[in-house]
């Protein structure tokens, strides 16, 4: 019994490291896969249509789970928290990419406005929604000129009506934001996630020392 067992101990052998790193890598990619997928996702502001709430160069993080699961290559959305509310800045699939290659599409990022049957307008800059004026805190604007109607919905919207199913967004910079009233509604299946905080903030344009924008690093999305 003894010779048997020192015969096995000696056959027996160690992963090659090579071996084991490749392993312990496939296994994080297969998790930040998961991640990525059903749970969390990253995104960085390009532009200053939500100004002065999201600044360029803010990395934040989108909770993908909130609004439901949604699996890979369709509609279906599976273990919902809650549907998209009022007031929430939301990622999603810019509607106007439909039709493009994955690779082509892009990801917008706007507060939720209008809900599904809200009626909403727009005058003279003054959102209503079913008829009573409705603004948020984070809201400005930074364009004291009026442009008609006939020239742009900017100022001048409606009334009109959130179908079933979608959503009607806007940036916080209301005067240098393309949103729901230039290309229309949001539809529920394009809804990435809720943008939830702040995770990394990189100011391209000023010096060395000042690039990190350490105050706005941790901060909750409101």
């Amino acid at each position: 019994m003894a010779l048997f067992k020192k015969k096995k101990a000696q056959t027996g052998h160690k992963k090659p490291w090579y071996r084991e790193w490749s392993e312990a890598l496939i296994v994080a990619v297969v998790l930040a896969l998961i991640i990525r997928t059903f749970l969390f996702q990253a995104f960085k502001i390009p532009s200053g249509s939500m100004l002065d709430t999201l600044l360029i160069g803010d990395h934040l993080l989108v909770n993908k789970f909130i609004y439901g699961t949604k699996l890979p290559f369709t509609d279906d959305r599976y273990l919902k928290v809650r549907d998209p509310e009022r007031g929430d800045v939301i990622v999603f699939e810019f509607p106007e990419d439909e039709g493009k290659s994955y690779f082509k599409r892009r990801d917008f990022i706007k507060r939720v406005i209008g809900l599904p049957g809200d009626i909403i307008e727009v005058k003279a800059k003054q959102v209503f929604v079913n008829g009573q004026p409705f603004s948020v805190p984070q809201e400005v604007h930074k364009d004291n000129e009026m442009i008609p109607a006939v020239a742009s919905p900017r100022d001048f919207v409606g009334p009109i009506k959130v179908p079933e199913n979608n959503y009607f967004v806007m940036g916080d910079n209301r005067d240098f934001s393309y949103d729901s009233r230039f290309w229309g509604f949001v539809e529920q299946p394009k809804i990435k996630g809720l943008a939830f905080i702040k995770y990394w903030s990189w100011d391209n344009k000023a010096d060395l020392l000042h690039k990190i924008r350490f105050s706005r690093i941790g901060r909750l999305i409101n």
